[in-house]
């Protein structure tokens, strides 16, 4: 039931998800209205009792700290997982074999990225591969709107030091 709870939270945020994402309104107990399709603001504001749903929280906000933006993807991924580990359970499996699984599933994932990544070549004279890449990270944030000169910003500045 309580793995149901946090699946249910993580659907709330799901249409909140990617660049066409829907905005959600908030209506706290005071008649504060927020509107955002912020995932770590979303969370922020839900008043959640699950233990589950309160570790979601919390991971949203490390995600937030550590990397300042995929707050939604990580729960809705949490998630999905926690749905698949609940039908798992239902079968009679039991949980270290169902953790286990997902560990040996994120090794072989690490793995098959490890295959196909590309290597960039560094060269402060053909500067672009690195502004495109620079575009694709800055891309889902208030920078959007100038994602290229921010790039090319963060791009001179990395190579300056």
């Amino acid at each position: 039931a309580v793995v149901s709870t946090q699946s249910t939270g993580a659907q709330c945020l799901r249409s909140s998800l990617g660049p066409k994402g829907l905005d959600k309104i908030l209506v706290s107990q005071d008649g504060d209205i927020t509107v955002t399709n912020d995932g770590a603001t979303i969370l922020e504001k839900m008043d959640v009792d699950h233990q589950i749903a309160k570790l979601m929280v919390q991971l949203s906000k490390s995600q937030d700290e550590e990397i300042g933006d995929g707050t939604t993807g990580v729960v809705v991924l949490a998630g999905a997982l926690l749905e698949q580990a609940e039908i798992l359970l239902e079968r009679g499996i039991h949980p270290i074999r169902v953790a286990d699984g997902y560990e040996n599933a994120a090794r072989i994932a690490v793995e098959h990225l490890d295959t196909i990544a590309d290597t960039y070549i560094v060269d402060k004279d053909n500067k672009e591969p690195l502004v495109k890449t620079a575009m694709t990270t800055l891309g889902s944030k208030i920078v959007n709107r100038c994602g290229r000169k921010f790039a090319e910003m963060a791009v001179d500045s990395i190579l300056s030091v």
